[in-house]
Order: C-alpha cells, then sequence, then structure tokens
C-alpha cells in the first residue's frame, strides 16, 4: 500500500518536471501541494507505522519539490538538525513542521507495534501541507 502511494506521487513529481519549457515556481507549488493533498486523501487506512510512514514520504516529497530542499534524502534527526532547513519560511512554519516530523519519526520507529489509527496521523499531515502550502505562497 505504502509503496503503491508513493510510487503516485512519484510519477506525479517526475510528470511535473518533465514537461516541456520552464515551469513557474507557483505553478509548480500548486501542482506539488495537489499531488500532496490528493495522495494523503487516498491514502489507505493503515495502522499507525505505516500511515506515519507514508505521511513522512508525501510531506518529504512536497518539500522538496517547492524549495529544492534536501529533506526527502536526509533522516529526521538531519532534517530537524540543519538551521538552514526550510530557512525561506516563516518561523510558525518550521515549529509546525518540526512538531509533526518529530510525530511521524515516532510512530515510525517505536518499538511499540500496536496498530494505530491512521486517521489523525493524515489529517494533522494534512494540516502541516495546507501550513507549509500557505507559507510558500
Amino acid at each position: 500500500m505504502i509503496v503503491v502511494g508513493v510510487l503516485m506521487l512519484l510519477i506525479v513529481v517526475v510528470k511535473l518536471t518533465r514537461k516541456k519549457g520552464p515551469i513557474d515556481p507557483l505553478t509548480l507549488r500548486r501542482q506539488a501541494y495537489e499531488a500532496a493533498l490528493r495522495s494523503i486523501n487516498e491514502a489507505p487506512s493503515s495502522d499507525g507505522r505505516e500511515a506515519a510512514t507514508l505521511a513522512s514520504m508525501i510531506l518529504r516529497r512536497y518539500l522538496a519539490t517547492v524549495s529544492g530542499d534536501p529533506a526527502l534524502f536526509e533522516t529526521h534527526e538531519e532534517f530537524i538538525a540543519r538551521r538552514d532547513s526550510l530557512k525561506s519560511l516563516a518561523e510558525e512554519a518550521r515549529e509546525a513542521a518540526r512538531v509533526q516530523f518529530d510525530r511521524l519519526a515516532a510512530l515510525k520507529y517505536s518499538k511499540d507495534i500496536r496498530a494505530a489509527d491512521s486517521a489523525p496521523i493524515f489529517e494533522s499531515s494534512r494540516a502541516l501541507l495546507e501550513t507549509l502550502h500557505r507559507a510558500f505562497a
């Protein structure tokens, strides 16, 4: 399930970057936002760990696309520790990202493998996506 979601998002990103001619930054952000929102909204119900992994990948792909930030390719610790991470965003948006990514990491790497409801994970990730999109706009 996670693989399907990640592949869908990857296909959208490839299509966005392969269009002929330059894409203006506003169009790129809008398309990346729409792709990420669609991926979150269409994410399958799953356990908390799978939901956190998928939500993290969707948000990181969005950030990598709209900001050119390497967040997609870093560990959670590297991303949070890097001082220039999301430097173009207001402190409020950076803090919201830090809090959500901390929460997602805790769910992804928890030793407790009990199933958690995926709905709140996707809801909070959708809220962060909205915050980030407004901050970039």
